[in-house]
Formats: structure tokens, C-alpha cells, sequence
């Protein structure tokens, strides 16, 4: 089982010349549905409240294979607003609601787990980051930790308080993997490269670097390396960070390199084998890229193209 912790919402899009158009996301959301398209028996832990978009979060979820053991809370669900001016600019506004029980206490929500995955408001927004923490720490002995910082600065705009708090969620993983734009404004003046390898020093076996057209780039213990981003045509690029986040885990989960008991074999990661696992990951995300909305591949999508982990 694959775990993900982190938050669910839904993306409003409000327009005075078109209908609302509303959809599903979150950047762990969209990993749990990205690692269920690749084959994995995949589980959220996050909240919705019981209301219609709650009820939407959990069909969709439901619909891509993906358990959700919490319940729906009290409290609404949350909802990101962009509202488009006549020119297509947009201005954002949000609605977050984020908290979480205590799951360092619930051995059983862990079950078969192998692997836990958090990121993005979840890690950074109080009060359910502190349990977000505890439940990585408890999990750490037996699983593989995987976090994305996929920083939001129009909702935690302090970045020294966002750089310490992915510090504490860096120095625990063992995989990470940021945007250059996270580095840049956790580091300023600092090139994403060199965040990324001082990183590496807080603990993972490999910390990864997306740069968009420039394709990812990958430190590890036995050296540096970085794979082309696949020729494409884009659409959009709605939640090609997290179908890159889901397929780089889903390679390492295919090298069977995940659980707290494989932790030495994951930091002997060779060049080599950083390559394949980002080459596959590129390729998934540039599949999202094609098409409209966080829409990841499944495993048949990219074999079809002759894509392999």
C-alpha cells in the first residue's frame, strides 16, 4: 500500500462571460490518483467536508481506485477561487480549511504501507501540518518518505517560517523533489541546483530538481545527473509536477526500493538508475502537459507509447 497525506480541494474557476467550471485538485490528491492510474493499491489521507464538493473529491477519488479511510468532517471543503478578468487575468482567493487527527496514533490507517507521500499546503498550513509531521515521523521506521514543497507564496507568504518547515519534512524523506521556482524563493540567490545538493545533506537518497522545458535534473550520493524533457505539444500544465511526483515513485516502487527496511539500498542509487526513474517520470508528466487539467497517464497510456520504468 502507498499512502499520501495531504490536502484535497477543489479548483473554481468564476468568469462574468462564461459559467463557473469547477474541478477536482490538490497537489497530493493528484499524486494518490497518479500513482492508482500506474497500478498501485494507493490510499489519501486528507479532509472533506460532507457536503457536494466533498461528495465530488470522493467520487473522483473512488472513480481512480484510490481508498480514502477518513471521513467527511464539519467543516466545508475547501475551494480555491480564480476569478478571470475580461483579459483572462486571473486573481485567486481561497477558502482552506486545514486539519487532520492524530494518525501517529492510529497504527492500523498504516496497514501494509510502504511508502508515504506529503507535500504542499498540507506540509506548511497550520494546525494540520503539525500532525502531517508527526505522522511522518511515525511512519518513517517503516516506510519510504517521499516529499514535494510545491510551495503556494499567496497562501504561506512567510518564506523563512516555509523554509524551516521544509527543512523539518526534507531532513526526514528519503525522496524529494522540487520545482526550480519552490528553490528559488525558499533560496533566493542561490541556483536550484545547489539548494538541491545541500539538501541531499539533510538525509534523502535523492533529492530531484523539475525545470520545465529544461527536464528534470537529479542529485544522489553517487553523483548528478538530468534527462531531456520529451517534445510535446502543451496544453496546460495543471498538475505536471504531481504526475512527475507519482511516476518517479512509481519507478522506484517498480526497482522494489520502497519500505523502511530498503532505506540503504535506495542510497545506493546509481546515476544510471536516476536516470530511467526520471526519464520515466518525464514522460508522464509530459503526457499531463498534452491534454487539458491535472489528468495523469496510466501505466497502458505510457507502455502504449513504448514508455517502461
Amino acid at each position: 500500500m502507498l499512502t499520501v497525506i495531504g490536502e484535497a480541494l477543489i479548483d473554481e474557476v468564476l468568469s462574468d462571460t462564461a459559467p463557473p467550471r469547477a474541478h477536482v485538485g490538490g497537489s497530493p490528491l493528484n499524486v494518490a490518483v497518479g500513482l492508482a492510474r500506474l497500478g498501485h493499491s494507493t490510499q489519501f489521507l486528507g479532509r472533506f467536508g460532507d457536503d457536494e464538493f466533498g461528495r465530488r473529491i470522493h467520487h473522483h477519488l473512488a472513480d481512480n481506485s484510490v481508498l480514502a479511510p477518513l471521513p467527511a468532517d464539519s467543516h466545508p471543503t475547501s475551494v480555491a477561487s480564480a476569478r478571470l478578468d475580461p483579459a483572462g487575468g486571473a486573481s485567486y482567493t481561497f477558502q482552506l480549511t486545514w486539519e487532520l487527527p492524530d494518525l501517529s496514533a492510529r497504527d492500523e490507517v498504516f496497514n501494509g504501507t510502504t511508502l508515504v507521500h506529503t507535500g504542499s499546503i498540507a506540509s506548511m498550513l497550520a494546525p494540520g501540518a503539525h500532525n502531517v509531521l508527526a505522522a511522518i515521523q511515525h511512519a518513517r521506521p517503516f516506510a519510504t518518505i517521499s516529499y514535494d514543497p510545491n510551495c503556494r507564496p499567496t497562501i504561506i507568504n512567510d518564506v523563512d517560517y516555509a523554509r524551516k518547515q521544509a527543512e523539518k519534512f526534507v531532513a526526514l524523506a528519503d525522496v524529494v523533489k522540487a520545482s526550480d521556482e519552490d528553490l528559488e524563493w525558499l533560496y533566493p540567490g542561490l541556483d536550484p541546483r545547489e539548494s538541491a545538493r545541500r539538501w541531499l545533506e539533510l538525509g534523502p537518497a535523492v533529492v530531484v530538481v523539475t525545470r520545465g522545458s529544461k527536464g528534470p535534473w537529479a542529485v544522489v550520493g553517487r553523483g548528478e545527473c538530468e534527462v531531456p524533457a520529451p517534445a510535446t505539444s502543451v496544453v496546460d500544465t495543471v498538475g505536471a509536477g504531481d504526475s512527475f511526483m507519482a511516476a518517479l515513485l512509481s519507478a522506484l516502487v517498480d526497482r522494489e526500493l520502497d519500505g523502511g527496511q530498503r532505506r540503504n539500498e535506495l542510497r545506493t542509487l546509481s546515476v544510471e538508475q536516476t536516470q530511467g526513474v526520471l526519464a520515466f517520470a518525464a514522460a508522464a508528466a509530459a503526457v499531463t502537459v498534452s491534454r487539458a487539467g491535472a489528468n495523469p497517464p496510466t501505466r497502458d497510456e505510457l507502455r502504449a507509447q513504448g514508455v517502461y520504468a
